[in-house]
């Protein structure tokens, strides 16, 4: 017998076992053709395409029912790798009128939303929040100046951008890199304790890409029994329900299936019986 009778036989047999077998064949085949296609899209190769996120620091206010379109606590985003600074576009400065058009808008603002790990620390939870500017900072004769081309400063020894949450202050960063802030937030990171220095490129395990509302609430829940956390009090009602529908919807669809199936091996007999 040659192969292909042999595959034909195995994925027609009505034997339990082989059916078992057969489902599991399909199964771990979908789970890899998914994970193929992430991989490929957010170039995250054989590592996670996407995060749960935990905080609602990047939320909206007045948001609709279900918060779709904006970045919220039980949501998960597919994770894109970035390679060099170009691949980022940030807030930029005031935007407004004809340069609105024309700039990168994404989850309900301008700029793209990137993840890093803050300080380059792999020990503490990564940061989803937006790129504002650029900073570059130099230090000449023991003095450190910052030029902003965003927001029109040059080699200033103080910032003040109120937009940013600074004023006339000398924030003693050491390095260039993107100042971030999460669109809930009044100020950026860098003057918090969240992230004191600007975000280097090597920091930044990529942008957002995609929203997957609501599902990363289960990954939530997990995390909090695990660390004994409870991230999943941050996950507003709207979304809870929102969740519970769709897994209602997921488990309904095999149970309605199965009575399908089993009405329809019913109905047999009763014709052939005539």
């Amino acid at each position: 017998m040659n192969i292909k009778k042999m595959f034909i036989q195995f994925w027609k047999s009505d034997n339990n076992k082989v059916s078992i077998v057969r489902d599991v064949v399909v199964a771990l085949l979908a789970v890899f053709v998914i994970l193929m296609i992430l991989w490929g899209y957010t170039g995250q190769w054989f590592a996670a395409p996407m995060v749960a996120i935990e905080s609602g620091s990047m939320e909206h206010p007045n948001s609709p029912f279900g918060r779709l379109g904006t970045i919220d606590a039980g949501d998960m985003v597919l994770v894109q790798k970035v390679s060099k600074m170009s691949d980022i576009v940030p807030h930029g400065g005031l935007i407004k009128g004809a340069e609105a058009e024309n700039g990168w808008r994404s989850y309900g603002d301008y700029g793209d939303v990137i993840i890093y790990k803050p300080l380059g620390r792999t020990d503490v939870s990564q940061i989803i929040h937006r790129a504002m500017c650029w900073v570059d900072v130099y230090n000449k004769n023991g003095q450190t100046t910052y030029t902003i081309v965003d927001y029109g400063i040059d080699n200033a020894t103080s910032l003040t951008i109120p937009q940013l949450g600074l004023y006339n202050r000398d924030p003693g960063w050491t390095h260039s890199g993107f100042l971030t802030k999460g669109d809930n937030n009044e100020v950026i990171d860098e003057i918090t304790d969240i992230c004191p220095e600007p975000v280097q490129l090597n920091w930044i395990s990529g942008k957002a890409r995609f929203e997957i509302p609501w599902l990363g609430t289960i990954n939530l829940f997990f995390e909090d029994v695990l660390h004994g956390k409870n991230t999943v009090g941050n996950v507003h009602e709207d979304s809870m329900i929102c969740l519970g529908i769709v897994i209602a919807i997921l488990v309904s669809i095999p149970i309605i299936l199965d009575v399908y199936d089993y009405l329809k091996k019913r109905k047999k007999p009763e014709q052939g019986s005539n």
